[in-house]
């Protein structure tokens, strides 16, 4: 077989094979004979119909069959012999295979050439500071508080700022349709209430019934709420005030095994201390991602970028699930969603790309010992046997994407060992 390699563009490639006419003929006999065995013909025993008759009866599914051993072959072949690599599925078009005459196929597919990632010393990365003062620490004992909160019922006032109103409501758009809902909780105050909605509350006791229009403005956040005015009528049903514990030993004792005070206050700055080297390290990881995605010299396959877009849907669409939330239903326009990730797609490919490169160039490998180790976090985390999750990946054909990922990280590790890294 004779095969020519056309570069498109550096990425891009063209691979023409041109298939003797006496591989056709071969290659439409193995194909008739192995449909002689899924089908029944009257007279003939299963399998024993002559090839001629079934290439006659069946002449359509039999070229198809052959068709496609011939390109698979003949492309995989030709590959090899090229010593080239695709990272697409090779595209091939349409081609009718006819008895006795030969057969051009070819196949279009990306492919990545060999590249110089650069100095990895001139990679600069300023740490973000991980310090933790007394005002972030205060923060999360008051969250603690608020967590901790109960709630009073109030009797014999009208609604003041800072209530809790429980109240059913009734509301009518612009176009005159209403809805109503019963026992719906208000906070006085709170930002996610329309514009002067809670003024018009002030001051009603429980029983009390009102009707009041709201004007939302024309930059309302809620598009198809700016601009309109909205009817509401409103019969109070309750009123509850937060009462807030003070911050004591007694509230430390209740959050847990806490002598006192200090001791919560010390335990909340070690939580937040942790939570803000990893905040860094997440930092510090991100911004060296981000300056390797531009050492890739040419332009990213678009094949690679779809793959890494559908990954990233998928794992949205897997966490929805995971919330009980139907992806189908959960009002979210797909297509925007896809828009917004294309630039992030680019900067994972770009960088993985260069991971790889280094990889490659560095001579870093992963040994089955460390592959086992992950498998078994990995079934740690799921809850999982490290037998069942290796079964699994062995089935999918995951191993190897597990292999690539420590590879990478292993790339990470020494392209940090290589970058100035300035910072606390």
């Amino acid at each position: 077989m004779k095969a020519d390699l056309v570069d498109v563009s550096e990425t891009r490639k063209t691979i023409t094979v041109e298939i003797p006419s006496d591989i056709v003929d071969a290659a439409i006999n193995r194909a008739a004979r192995d449909y002689s065995r899924k089908v029944r013909i009257p007279g003939f025993r299963p399998g024993k119909a002559p090839t001629r008759v079934i290439k006659q009866r069946f002449k359509e599914q039999v070229l198809h069959e052959a068709s496609h051993e011939l390109i698979q072959r003949a492309i995989g072949e030709a590959l090899q012999e090229k010593g080239v690599e695709p990272v697409s599925q090779p595209e091939v078009p349409h081609v009718h295979v006819v008895e006795g005459q030969p057969l051009t196929v070819s196949a279009s597919f990306d492919t990545l050439p060999a590249f110089d990632p650069g100095d990895l010393g001139t990679i600069t990365i300023t740490r973000p500071s991980g310090a933790i003062d007394e005002e972030a620490v205060n923060g999360a004992l008051q969250r603690l508080r608020d967590r901790a909160a109960r709630f009073e019922t109030i009797d014999g006032r009208g609604v003041v700022d800072g209530d809790i109103v429980t109240v059913d409501l009734t509301r009518t758009d612009a176009s005159g349709a209403s809805d109503s809902h019963k026992d719906v909780a208000i906070e006085m105050g709170a930002a996610a209430n329309p514009p002067g909605f809670d003024g018009h509350l002030q001051g009603l006791e429980v029983s009390a019934e009102k009707s009041f229009s709201v004007d939302f403005p024309a930059d309302y956040p809620s598009a198809e709420l700016a601009g309109t005015t909205v009817s509401y009528r409103v019969t109070v049903k309750a009123l509850k005030r937060r009462i807030l514990p003070e911050l004591d030993d007694e509230f430390a004792k209740d959050m847990g095994e806490f002598e006192s005070l200090d001791a919560l206050r010390a335990r909340v700055r070690a939580d937040l201390e942790h939570e803000g080297m990893h905040a860094v390290q997440r930092s510090v990881r991100g911004d060296l991602m981000k300056q390797l995605a531009t050492r890739v010299p040419f332009e990213l396959p678009e094949s690679l970028i779809g793959r890494e877009l559908d990954r990233r849907l998928e794992e949205f669409a897997g966490r929805l699930i995971d919330q009980n939330i139907d992806p189908r239903q959960a009002g979210i326009d797909w297509a925007a969603f896809r828009d917004s990730q294309k630039e992030p797609a680019r900067e994972a490919v770009g960088s993985a790309l260069v991971l790889d490169e280094i990889a490659k160039r560095e001579q870093l490998t992963v040994s089955e010992d460390e592959v086992e180790q992950e498998i078994g976090r990995y079934a740690e985390r799921a809850g999982r046997t490290a037998a069942a999750v290796r079964a699994a990946l062995e089935k999918e054909g995951g191993l190897s994407r597990v292999r690539a990922g420590l590879r990478r990280e292993k790339s990470i590790d020494f392209a940090m060992s290589r970058a100035t890294i300035s910072g606390n």
